[in-house]
């Protein structure tokens, strides 16, 4: 398959059209038009330093629905024990650049651009993107940021400082999402770690009508409640195993 080179207009090429690792095209510019038409057909920026911006489209994809989240026991312990405080739009600019400067393994430098960082902080102010901030002792701890359009969240990175701070404001998030009726989250890359939360791989097609399906519903576009509700207990009781 070709890899296409975008122009001037925020359009992109047919998903189907993605080459076997799920790059597709090439170039553009990171606009919040651009950026939401890419969500709205399931395609995301990843590059590195000194590349062009490139945008994929992964087959399989990796998917999450929110009401079938698996917490481990010893997580839904803590979340119980409100060991973090949770909130949300709070800390949007903390949180990316905290998942900008947090090594990764098998990775060098990092994908979170200071283009990015700046794009991503012009769709939390128009009301598109969103982060989860787990605080401990008054410090940022761990948080995790992504897009939500229709019903579907595109989660894009976590990290922490504290050990399980980034996945006790996942799990809440995620828990948010599914009272809201969030149909969808995309995962975008498959890892051990997502797995383990009950995220799947489904195929391209499949993930496409999901995506078709989610978007179809109402959206709430502005900024989420600082306290999310029910984020005292994260509502894990009966869930973990």
């Amino acid at each position: 398959m070709p890899v296409y080179a975008l122009g001037r207009e925020p359009r992109f090429p047919d998903p189907r059209h993605a080459r076997r690792d799920g790059l597709l095209a090439v170039g553009g510019d990171l606009s919040p038009e651009r950026l939401l038409a890419a969500y709205s057909l399931g395609i995301f920026p990843w590059y590195s330093e000194g590349e062009p911006i490139l945008w994929w489209s992964t087959d399989p994809r990796l998917v999450l629905v929110p009401g079938e989240i698996h917490v481990p026991r010893r997580l839904a312990r803590l979340l119980r024990r409100q060991h973090f405080r949770v909130t949300f739009d709070t800390a949007f600019g903390g949180v990316i650049r905290a998942c900008a400067q947090t090594p990764r393994k098998q990775e060098t430098g990092t994908w979170i651009l200071p283009e990015m960082v700046a794009a991503y902080e012009t769709l939390h102010g128009l009301g598109f993107a969103h982060s989860a901030e787990a605080w401990l002792d008054g410090a940022l701890a761990g948080g995790v940021y992504g897009v939500a359009l229709g019903r579907a969240f595109f989660g894009e990175s976590m990290f922490y400082r504290t050990p399980d701070a980034g996945k006790a404001a996942f799990v809440v998030l995620v828990e948010y999402l599914a009272r809201q009726g969030f149909e969808l989250i995309d995962c975008q890359m498959t890892t051990a770690h997502l797995l383990r939360f009950g995220a799947r791989e489904v195929p391209r097609a499949l993930f496409q009508k999901m995506l078709e399906r989610a978007l179809d519903g109402p959206f709430a576009r502005g900024k989420w409640t600082a306290t999310p509700p029910g984020a005292e207990t994260a509502e894990t009781q009966g869930k973990a195993s």
